[in-house]
């Protein structure tokens, strides 16, 4: 185990690829280089709030004890081995071209190098201004820093390709937020967030590089993230072998996050991994009630682009814009039909990932139909997602009526089912159980394979929202005790959390509909 400070670090990127090395922080554009170094700006006094020790131990990075090693995690320090600087990209944000964007927050340390030879970026969100802070102040309150630190921790424990956190630090110092942009701002308590990936490079590098015409540094980037994260692909023809394989990625992520109810809430092209990650936590939700519809993003409304029965289309569409990136380095005629390949692989993933969800076994004729039903009943009469897909798992192998599948499922109703509500429930209950009595698994491994398929304990909106106050009332219960259930999505170790949102919390801010702020 090494300390932050020690000199494991490499600095690939920053030598690979020009950059404002004048360390201004400035607000500019910054044509020609694809990064600015940016040292942290220093705040008052960094308390360590939370640590990751599971990541730790994968990254081979010893707990900071002293001062100076945890001043690293907020910003006061930087050790000699290091080379803190934001990345510069662009990106379609609600559907439009934003032009330059870049690490507003975020500031890349460097590269560690872990125990088994590889290497993960340290990044620190909150830890001041950069040159593509615009017009904010590069911070970070604890309200998003708690969120992103527990939400990263608890796709990983799902089994969702995502970002890491490493730790969550107080910074002693407030930071002004509106937090839904309506004339409101308040002063709340500043945080840090260290997180880990092997890259955060995202769509919007390349989209950047394409549009100012900066072909070579776009051919540069290309080859360099394909020679580091798909060597595999190296040879005649391997940027098209690389998007094919983006494609394949991304929508195999979105069909993770459908399978767990997860809405990301702003899927701008500057915020998808070119490793298929989950990254960039802000605005996001988990469904309660099952709603295709459901935004958690009061910038998204009232369009709701970024609905969560969206996901899956929008990320084909900017799969489209990077496509359009690609295009100096490989012909249209080609990268068309492999962005088209999307759609086959979505559904071919999607469909087995139900057929898991509702322990099908092998995929039979007439599947896919049984799967829209569940998708059409479901969003007819709004269960809760999560309670609902945990209590199929035991469902008796034989319901006599409508009022008894009712009754059944009433633990995972946010309302009454009318009668017609309580027939269509019946008719898909029915129409599942003589699927059931097809199956080539036995009832055992069925069960088995839902229970791998389907978590139990996800991180609730208004759970977040009340560890959020237990910390900045100096109460970390909560907290604590969510940091150790999100390692158990799918037992039943935390059922105290099994249970529909509460009335109270439908219209409470930070509950129910949050903003880019969050």
């Amino acid at each position: 185990m090494k300390s932050l400070r020690s000199d494991n670090y490499k600095k690939e990127f920053v030598t690979a690829f020009s950059g404002d090395e004048t360390g201004d922080l400035t607000p500019r554009q910054t044509p020609g280089v694809l990064y600015s170094k940016a040292i942290p700006t220093p705040v008052e006094q960094v308390t360590l709030l939370a640590w990751s020790e599971e990541l730790a131990a994968e990254l081979g990075i010893q707990k900071p004890e002293a001062q100076q090693e945890l001043d690293i995690l907020g910003g006061n320090y930087v050790a000699p081995a290091m080379y803190p600087y934001a990345a510069c990209y662009a990106g379609h944000q609600f559907g439009s071209w934003a032009g330059q964007l870049g690490d507003g927050r975020a500031i890349t340390l460097g590269e560690w190098q872990t125990p088994d030879g590889k290497t993960m970026e340290l990044q620190l969100k909150g830890a001041g201004p950069t040159p593509y802070s615009r017009r904010a102040d590069g911070r970070a309150v604890l309200r998003s820093s708690v969120r992103e630190y527990l939400m990263s921790e608890a796709m990983h424990y799902l089994g969702i390709p995502t970002t890491r956190a490493l730790s969550l630090v107080s910074t002693g110092e407030p930071v002004l937020r509106d937090m839904f942009y309506n004339g409101n701002a308040a002063y709340e308590p500043g945080a840090v967030v260290m997180r880990a990936a092997p890259s955060f490079l995202r769509f919007g590098n390349f989209e950047l590089l394409n549009a100012c015409k900066e072909h070579e540094h776009l051919r540069q980037l290309v080859d360099w993230t394909i020679s580091r994260y798909y060597p595999h692909l190296e040879g005649e023809g391997k940027v098209l072998a690389f998007f094919k394989e983006v494609v394949e990625r991304t929508a195999s992520l979105m069909v993770e996050w459908q399978r767990v109810g997860f809405v990301h809430g702003v899927m701008n092209t500057d915020n998808m991994s070119i490793l298929g990650l989950t990254i960039d936590y802000g605005p996001y939700s988990f469904l309660d009630d099952y709603d295709p519809d459901f935004t958690p993003n009061t910038t998204d409304l009232p369009g709701r682009r970024y609905a969560f029965g969206k996901q899956p289309s929008i990320a084909y569409w900017n799969l489209g814009c990077l496509a359009a990136a690609l295009l100096p380095l490989v012909d249209k005629d080609q990268l068309l039909p492999a962005l088209e390949s999307y759609k086959e692989v979505y559904w071919r993933k999607y469909y087995t990932m139900m057929g898991n969800k509702l322990g099908l076994g092998r995929f039979k004729s007439g599947d896919t139909d049984l799967i829209a039903q569940f998708e059409k009943t479901l969003a007819a009469f709004k269960p809760d997602m999560t309670i609902f897909y945990q209590l199929l798992i035991d469902l008796p192998l034989y319901v006599g009526s409508a009022a008894e599948a009712a009754a059944y499922f009433k633990e995972s109703l946010y309302e009454d089912l009318n009668e017609e509500q309580q027939q269509a429930l019946y008719t898909l209950v029915t129409a599942y159980l003589e699927r059931l009595n097809t199956n080539t698994i036995t009832r055992q491994a069925s069960q088995e394979l839902m229970r791998k398929s389907n978590p139990r304990f996800i991180l609730r909106n208004y759970l977040l929202h009340q560890a959020i106050e237990g910390l900045e009332k100096g109460d970390p219960a909560l907290f604590g005790k969510l940091q150790q259930a999100l390692k158990e999505p799918y037992s039943n170790k935390y059922d105290e959390f099994f249970e529909t949102r509460p009335g109270w919390a439908t219209q409470q801010a930070g509950c129910s509909m949050l903003s880019c702020s969050s």
